[in-house]
């Protein structure tokens, strides 16, 4: 018999990237009392990886719990980039509802529309968050008029249109059900209202056929893997023998040693998991993302989750370059491949494949940005790297090639929009929508092949002076569409081994721009800056000035140096041509050729 347990609310947060789902989370946390009054507690607590600290945005999906009236909330806080899509796909699973938290001044952006696709097609009940409404620039009833617009776009059907919506402040934590009510700092009761009364209850078979889909995987020094899981029919309890129905069709049989749910940012020991429960359970050796615990004697598993294809790729090969194993504490081909395939337990977006030769490995992801935190993640953790240019995954749909197109969203000031449009006309991008607000800004949409985007990002910061806002989203494949202009310049090399000297610099300033400070150590074949002209140049960067005993009249002037354009990960995985790797080692990025010697390029 189902029977709908009344005392658990599964919800996904889901929205843009910065709109203010993780500054929620938080203040949802703080007043469900959840934490102690002399607790220590840091500004959004759910982003718990330094590098998500670092950037402002979630990369993983993470789970807590709150209580709230005796009943026991459960929130994923989910990734706003579509890069991480996978994440997002995974979290949907988990949940019977979605809060849709929208910016008060931006709108619905592409990332929105891809998370809310997602939902919509879950068939999930959705509740509207406006968001920021202290903004200056708010503008709340046209932006609650283009959420109505997105959703009919995306073939909402008439309950999924017939949403509630909620006004927040989530930095000050309050909330209020219309706009002409008094805001209350402090006060989020409206919203935790709204999730009980519009947010159905988990359904599900306690007496049933156990059936648990495990969405997530976590690891613990004492019980190996665990499984992040939500409990779909039966009930679990510790000690239970149970096999695990793996995606192959094989069934695995083990014994469940511990159970955990979650409560604020910790995990609480419990003894028996009910249908409508996110658990984490160890004892689960082996068991990957899609798989289901399931009675051992009468397996039933449930559908696996289907994972958007990757669109880019990317080649990682260990690092062969003079300065190799200075800095890093794995550096050989055994290392490389172990962190790769450790890294596809808990990432179901990515595909790695050996690429000719047992040290060069092809990395398949959804996007740049995804690819650049992998390698920066790894970089953090001692290990050191080359990475090749991305490239793109086509595929052959009848006899024809076909690429993968992105939608892209361009905000920026009306006077650059000359600029923007041409730039990307050069890169085969056609405009379908242009939307002017009337404050000075205008949205620009366009089809654009992924091949385009790659390197436009800091292009398009340069022409428009730092003012754009981009976002993109996969959107598709398109035919091939012929050859895509690349950097229209060329490298300076090093010829020489040594230490870069002010004086030589000095005296390239004027070839182009430099990326290396006076005193950086420097091996022939290495990138140390950008040519003005269209060819590479091999430049002598580590030339000291001739000393003599005549005292020339111009001796004594200073050297003015123009500062150098020090290049980040992604920059430098952006400004790459085919035949140069990035070098990626803990403490420095350097760029180089894939042949060091000049006389053999």
């Amino acid at each position: 018999m189902v029977m709908p347990n009344d005392k658990i609310r599964n919800i996904a947060i889901i929205a843009h990237v910065d709109h203010g789902k993780t500054t929620l989370v938080d203040a949802m946390l703080r007043q469900s009392g959840i934490f102690r009054a002399n607790e220590e507690l840091v500004e959004r607590v759910m982003d718990s990886n330094e590098l998500e600290r670092e950037r402002g945005i979630t990369i993983l999906a993470k789970t807590t719990g709150i209580r709230y009236n005796g009943v026991k909330i459960n929130i994923v806080d989910t990734p706003g980039h579509s890069d991480f899509g996978g994440e997002v796909e995974r979290a949907l699973k988990m949940v019977d509802g979605v809060l849709l938290l929208v910016d008060a001044s931006e709108g619905p952006l592409p990332q929105t529309r891809y998370v809310l696709m997602k939902a919509l097609e879950a068939k999930l009940p959705a509740i509207v968050v406006i968001n920021k409404i202290d903004r200056p620039d708010a503008r709340i009833q046209e932006v609650l008029n283009e959420v109505y617009d997105l959703f009919i776009d995306l073939d909402a059907t008439e309950e999924q249109l017939d949403f509630p919506v909620i006004y927040t402040n989530a930095r000050v934590g309050a909330a209020k059900l219309c706009l002409s009510d008094a805001i209350e700092t402090g006060d989020l009761r409206p919203l935790f209202e709204s999730i009980l009364k519009h947010i159905p209850e988990p359904p599900g078979d306690a007496s049933g056929t156990l059936q648990i889909l495990v969405a997530n995987l976590d690891y613990s020094d004492y019980l190996g893997r665990l499984a992040i899981a939500r409990v779909f029919n039966g009930t679990l309890h510790i000690g239970d023998e149970v096999g695990i129905a793996k995606l192959d069709g094989a069934l695995q049989k083990t014994k469940i040693t511990k159970l955990y749910s979650f409560e604020g940012l910790k995990r609480v020991d419990e003894t028996i998991g009910r249908p409508g429960d996110v658990l984490a359970i160890a004892g689960v050796e082996g068991i990957n993302i899609g798989e289901t615990v399931t009675n051992a004697e009468s397996p039933a598993p449930l559908a696996h989750i289907p994972i958007d294809e990757p669109t880019i790729a990317m080649m990682f090969t260990i690092n062969m370059s003079p300065f190799a194993g200075r800095e890093g504490q794995y550096v050989t081909s055994r290392n490389l491949r172990e962190r790769l395939e450790k890294e596809l337990l808990t990432n179901v977006s990515i595909r790695v494949e050996e690429s000719g030769g047992p040290e060069a490995f092809r990395v398949m992801g959804r996007g740049e940005l995804q690819l650049a935190i992998l390698i920066e993640t790894m970089r953090r953790e001692g290990y050191e790297l080359m990475v090749g240019k991305p490239e793109i995954l086509t595929k052959s749909i009848g006899a024809q090639l076909h690429e993968p197109l992105e939608m892209l969203i361009i905000d920026c000031p009306e006077a650059f929009l000359g600029v923007v449009i041409e730039k990307l006309g050069t890169r085969k991008g056609k405009m379908i929508k242009m939307v002017n607000h009337g404050s000075g800004r205008v949205r620009l949409e366009f089809h654009v092949p992924t091949r385009g985007l790659i390197g436009l990002r800091s292009e398009i910061l340069t022409d428009t002076r730092g003012t754009a806002i981009m976002n993109s989203l996969f959107h598709g494949y398109i035919e091939w569409q012929g050859d895509i202009p690349r950097r229209p310049t060329g490298s300076l090399v090093a010829d020489r081994a040594g230490r870069s000297t002010a004086y030589a610099i000095f005296n390239l300033q004027e070839r182009g721009e430099i990326f290396v400070t006076p005193g950086t150590e420097v091996y022939e074949g290495m990138v140390v800056g950008e040519n003005s002209r269209s060819v590479d140049l091999d430049v002598n960067i580590v030339k000291e000035k001739k000393l003599t005993n005549m005292r020339a009249s111009t001796a004594d002037e200073a050297i003015r140096l123009v500062s150098p354009r020090i290049l980040n990960l992604e920059q430098a995985i952006e400004f790459i041509r085919d035949d140069e790797y990035v070098e990626v080692t803990p403490q420095t990025i350097r760029l180089r050729k894939k042949v060091l010697q000049a006389n053999k390029r």
